[in-house]
């Protein structure tokens, strides 16, 4: 396992860390586990990720429908997009059907820690807290510096950082 943390600034910074950190070391098979509290930046974190990797979009967050698939438009691996904040249980992340397309695509699953993990032996771990409370502005909340911690799991990662 190896880590690193980065200070984001805002959320064009947490869209470039995505697509600048992140995006160029994935590829088909890959699982990225994201975490932290609402508004933290995950859906803006795969926005970017999206944007990398040349995938049809809007990346909006998939709350309500839990899960999106976007199909890349140059020829790369299409992007699961995963909301597992409703989920309660592996049956219920068993029934998504994401071990079916798993080794296809790029996956991402927001909220996924302690429920996606049995979907790879190789995944990312990406936690986004805010610096403190006074970064929360209810009337802009993607605004405000977080803490991102990236930590690679399993031989895949193993040099990631």
């Amino acid at each position: 396992m190896s880590a690193v943390t980065q200070v984001v600034a805002d959320a064009a910074q947490m869209r470039a860390l995505a697509r600048d950190l992140v995006a160029p070391r994935l590829k088909a098979g890959d699982l990225v586990i994201l975490t932290g509290g609402l508004g933290a930046g995950k859906t803006t974190f795969t926005q970017g990720l999206g944007e990398a990797l040349g995938v049809r979009g809007p990346v909006a967050s998939p709350t309500f429908i839990i899960a999106r698939v976007h199909p890349s438009e140059v020829g790369g691996p299409a992007l699961i997009h995963v909301d597992a904040y409703r989920l309660t249980s592996l049956a219920e992340l068993d029934d998504l059907d994401l071990d079916a397309t798993v080794d296809d695509a790029i996956t991402v699953v927001e909220w996924g820690e302690g429920l996606a993990e049995v979907l790879s032996e190789d995944y990312l771990t990406i936690a986004i807290d805010r610096e403190s409370a006074a970064d929360v502005d209810m009337d802009n909340p993607e605004g405000g510096a977080r803490m991102v911690r990236l930590e690679s799991h399993g031989q895949r990662w193993a040099d990631a950082w």
